[in-house]
C-alpha cells in the first residue's frame, strides 16, 4: 500500500512526486511509456511564459504567473538550465490594438514589468526582426527551459528521496476500495491511499475510470522545426507575433541549450498517438517564422510533433474526480510554466487532506546537472579528468558529451534504457548529426551498464528496434 499514487510521468506528475517526496510518505509514479517525459513534456517549445496571454481570473492566469515566479529557483535547485531571455510579441501595421490589449491583460494578471516598444526600440533589441514590424510587447520576465530535463531531474530527485517508478504501466482500470484506491494495468496493480491524475492526453480516461465523465480532452497537434546551434543567436528573445482569430501564430526562439526552435502549428486531431510531421505543416512553420524573422536560416537538424491536451472548458481542469483522487487535466500551454505552481497546489491539497504531514529531516533537495563538462573552464575540466579519465573521452562530438556523463546518467534516477533516454538526459545524439556518429557507442554503454544484450537496446522502447540480428560473432 502506497500513500500516494501518481498517474503520469510528465512534468506535472514529476514535480508533484518531487514535492511529495520531501514528506514521510510512500510515493509511486505510474507511467504508460518506456521512459518519463515522452508525452507533451518531451515535445514543446520550452517557453516559460510571462503570463500576459491568459484570461484574467482563469486558472491559467493564476498558475502561469506563480509558476513563472517559482521556475528560476526550482531549476537552480534541480540542476536544470534556465535562461531569463525575455519575450516579444511583434506587431505589424494594424496590430496596435491587439498589442495594447495584451499589455492591459498582463497588467491585470500581475505581470511586471511589461513595456510596449516602438519600431526603433524593437529593432534595437532584435535587429533580425522583420523591418515591417512597428510595435511589440516586451516581457522581460519570460524565460526558456528544457522541458524534459526539468521532468527527469524532478522525478530523479523524488526517487533519490524514496519515490518509486513503474514504466510501461498503462492504466486500464481503477477500483475504489473504500479506504484506498486500486489502480490496474492488465493483471498488475498498486494500492494507494490517494491518487493524483496527471495523465496528460489520457487524463479524461483516467478520470472516467473513477466515475468522473465530465472531463474531455482533445489532442492538438503542433509541428516544430529545430535548427542547428549555430543559428541560436539569430534572436536573443522569444519572438511571438500578435494573435489573430486564426491563433497565436509561429514563434521563433532560442532554446535553453542554444538551438533555435520554430513552431508550432495548431491542429485539433482525434488520434492521441498521432505524432507524424507533414511537409505542409513544416512549410507553414518556416513561412510563419519568416514573417517575424525573415532571415531565419534553413539549417534544420530535426523536426517533430508535440500533442497538447486541450480540455473542454477552455481552462485548466483541476478537480477532485473522486473522494481520494485529484485530477489535473487540460494542462496545455502555459502548462510547463505553470507546473511548479500546480505541484505546489497539489502539495497544499494533500496537506489539507491529511496525507502529507511531517517533512523528512534528511530529504535531498539539490541535484547536480546531468550534463556539465561542456560548461566548465579548462582548469575545471582538467580537475574532473584527473579524478576520472572517462570525463575526458568525448562520445558525442556535436554536443561534446563525455563517456563519464553518459555513464553517470545510466546510474542515476530515473535510469534510461533507450537511446532516446540518453539523448533526453545528456543530449548525446541531439546535435547536427542526430546520433549518426555516437549511437553505436551509446548503445554499447547501455548494454554494458544495464547488462542487457546489445540487440535489446531500442530507440524509444518496444516497437523501435535499432538492430535486427548479428552478421557474425557473439552478441557483443
Amino acid at each position: 500500500m502506497y500513500d500516494i499514487l501518481i498517474i503520469g510521468g510528465g512534468v506535472v506528475g514529476a514535480l508533484c512526486a518531487q514535492a511529495f517526496s520531501g514528506y514521510g510518505v510512500s510515493v509511486r509514479v505510474l507511467e504508460a511509456q518506456s521512459d518519463v517525459a515522452m508525452g507533451a513534456s518531451g515535445a514543446n517549445s520550452g517557453i516559460v511564459h510571462a503570463g500576459f496571454d491568459a484570461k484574467p481570473g482563469s486558472l491559467k492566469a493564476r498558475f502561469n504567473v506563480e509558476g513563472a515566479r517559482l521556475m528560476p529557483a526550482l531549476c537552480a535547485r534541480l540542476g536544470v538550465k534556465y535562461v531569463n531571455n525575455g519575450s516579444l510579441v511583434v506587431g505589424f501595421p494594424g496590430d496596435e490594438g491587439s498589442i495594447r490589449a495584451l499589455y492591459e491583460r498582463g497588467k491585470e494578471n500581475g505581470v511586471a514589468p511589461l513595456e510596449i516598444l516602438d519600431a526603433a526600440r524593437l529593432h534595437e533589441l532584435e535587429p533580425n526582426v522583420s523591418p515591417e514590424a512597428t510595435v511589440a510587447l516586451y516581457a522581460p520576465s519570460a524565460g526558456i527551459v528544457c522541458p524534459y530535463s526539468l521532468t527527469i531531474a524532478a522525478l530523479g530527485l523524488a526517487m533519490d528521496n524514496g519515490a518509486e517508478l513503474s514504466l510501461d504501466f498503462r492504466v486500464d482500470r481503477i477500483e475504489d476500495r473504500g479506504d484506498h484506491i486500486r489502480v490496474f494495468s492488465g493483471e498488475r496493480f498498486f494500492d494507494g491511499r490517494y491518487l493524483v491524475n496527471c495523465a496528460g492526453l489520457y487524463a479524461d480516461g483516467v478520470a472516467a475510470m473513477a466515475g468522473d465523465d465530465s472531463v474531455k480532452i482533445t489532442p492538438r497537434s503542433g509541428e516544430y522545426l529545430l535548427l542547428d546551434r549555430r543559428c541560436g543567436k539569430t534572436v536573443s528573445r522569444t519572438i511571438f507575433v500578435a494573435p489573430t482569430k486564426m491563433g497565436k501564430g509561429i514563434l521563433v526562439s532560442p532554446t535553453a541549450d542554444g538551438n533555435l526552435i520554430l513552431g508550432p502549428t495548431s491542429l485539433d486531431i482525434e488520434d492521441k498517438e498521432d505524432k507524424r510531421t507533414t511537409s505542409e505543416g513544416l512549410a507553414r512553420v518556416l513561412d510563419g517564422a519568416k514573417r517575424s524573422v525573415p532571415g531565419v536560416p534553413s539549417a534544420v537538424i530535426t523536426s517533430f510533433t508535440g500533442l497538447r491536451a486541450v480540455g473542454n472548458t477552455g481552462d485548466f481542469i483541476i478537480k477532485k474526480s473522486a473522494p481520494r483522487m485529484l485530477t489535473f487535466a487540460g494542462i496545455e500551454s502555459p502548462g510547463l510554466t505553470s507546473a511548479p505552481a500546480l505541484a505546489k497546489y497539489a502539495e497544499e491539497t494533500l496537506r489539507a487532506e491529511g496525507i502529507l504531514t511531517e517533512k523528512k529531516k534528511d530529504a535531498v533537495s539539490v541535484r547536480r546537472p546531468a550534463r556539465f563538462m561542456a560548461e566548465l573552464s579548462a582548469a575545471e575540466k582538467d580537475a574532473w579528468i584527473k579524478k576520472d579519465p572517462a570525463y575526458g573521452r568525448i562520445v558525442c562530438r556535436c554536443e561534446e558529451v563525455t563517456e563519464g556523463e553518459i555513464r553517470d546518467a545510466l546510474r542515476e534516477n530515473p535510469v534510461p534504457r533507450t537511446l532516446d533516454g540518453i539523448k533526453r538526459r545528456v543530449r548525446a545524439g541531439m546535435g547536427r548529426c542526430q546520433g549518426g556518429f555516437c549511437s553505436p557507442v551509446v548503445m554499447r554503454m547501455i548494454s554494458d551498464e544495464l547488462g542487457i544484450p546489445f540487440s535489446d537496446v531500442t530507440k524509444r522502447g518496444p516497437g523501435s528496434p535499432l538492430t535486427f540480428g548479428k552478421t557474425k560473432g557473439e552478441d557483443r
